[in-house]
């Protein structure tokens, strides 16, 4: 580095919060493109995920993790394990608040949790646009008193609503240091994790109740075709054949639009034609498999 060049910055940031806060559509916001998938359900996100953000000569890496919750399944404990363990080495972490949700039972074990973490810790209270402004002051100060937070702003994560400040405070807070990824990067999952979560993404979006929770995709195959496009082979794991049925829809009808959904989706995210072939397979106990664990990247737990 020559006398006139400024010295590179880079940090970490674990965005952490309660089921459905809002975590992954942040990230999504301050990376500038989507990496992380989102739905209006929670516990949409299974495990830890990288976004990359670059300005000037500093760069942000966001950990988006799974919400924390009190885990009933071994899949839920392994859930919860992966939203503590991306708060490891993290520069600071940044607690995420949905601002209607006020001061619930389930924002215990994570005030417990972070109040004895050493790291610098933020507040982000999220969807500011529709909470009572009355009620969010009051709910920044009861998390205060739980959690000495260094900074505390707010946001909206879907209107961009004090996103510009809250990403300029970030890259500041940032520690000089050599960057961890090339500057063209903005997430460290495969272009093959990323077809897995965008069609689960659909399941999320298309299907009712507790069926999305109870299935898995598995990405089979995938290649690229001499012309430039992509071949992706995917199964569909549910543990009974009535939710097989419920997945295929009438005709096969509904697993038609989940596939057209999530190849549109693809093609946009991967810049090329894309020939996505599914199919729902009946696999009882698949939760409890430590092979579907390692394809749909997750860590198994004990």
């Amino acid at each position: 580095m020559n006398a006139n060049e400024k010295p590179q910055h880079c940090g970490v940031i674990a965005v952490v919060g309660a089921p459905n806060a809002g975590k992954s559509t942040l990230v999504n916001a301050l990376v500038g493109q989507k990496v992380a998938i989102t739905s209006p359900k929670a516990q949409t996100t299974r495990t830890r995920v990288l976004g990359i953000a670059i300005e000037d000569q500093t760069q942000l890496v966001l950990v988006d993790t799974p919400g924390i919750f009190q885990p009933s399944r071994r899949l839920d404990r392994a859930m919860v394990q992966a939203a503590w363990g991306g708060t490891q080495d993290a520069d600071l972490i940044a607690l995420v608040v949905d601002g209607r949700a006020g001061l619930g039972p389930k924002m215990e074990p994570i005030l417990e949790g972070l109040a004895t973490r050493p790291e610098a810790k933020w507040l982000i209270l999220n969807k500011v646009d529709i909470a009572a402004k009355d009620k969010l002051l009051a709910l920044t100060s009861k998390l205060h008193e739980r959690v000495p937070f260094a900074e505390i702003f707010f946001v909206s994560a879907a209107t961009g609503d004090g996103l510009p400040e809250l990403r300029t405070a970030m890259m500041a807070a940032m520690p000089e240091g050599p960057w961890h990824f090339p500057a063209d990067q903005v997430s460290d999952a495969t272009d093959r994790l990323l077809a897995t979560e965008i069609t689960r993404e659909q399941l999320y979006h298309q299907l009712h109740d507790e069926l999305p929770y109870q299935s898995a995709v598995e990405t089979e195959q995938y290649k690229e075709r001499e012309d430039g496009s992509v071949e992706i082979h995917q199964q569909i794991l549910v543990a009974r054949p009535t939710q097989r049925g419920i997945i295929l829809g009438k005709g096969g009808q509904r697993l038609k639009e989940i596939g057209s959904k999530a190849r549109a989706e693809l093609a946009a995210l991967l810049g090329c034609k894309v020939h996505l072939y599914l199919h729902v397979k009946v696999k009882e106990g698949w939760d409890e498999d430590r092979q579907v664990w390692r394809d749909i990247g997750m860590d198994w737990v004990e």
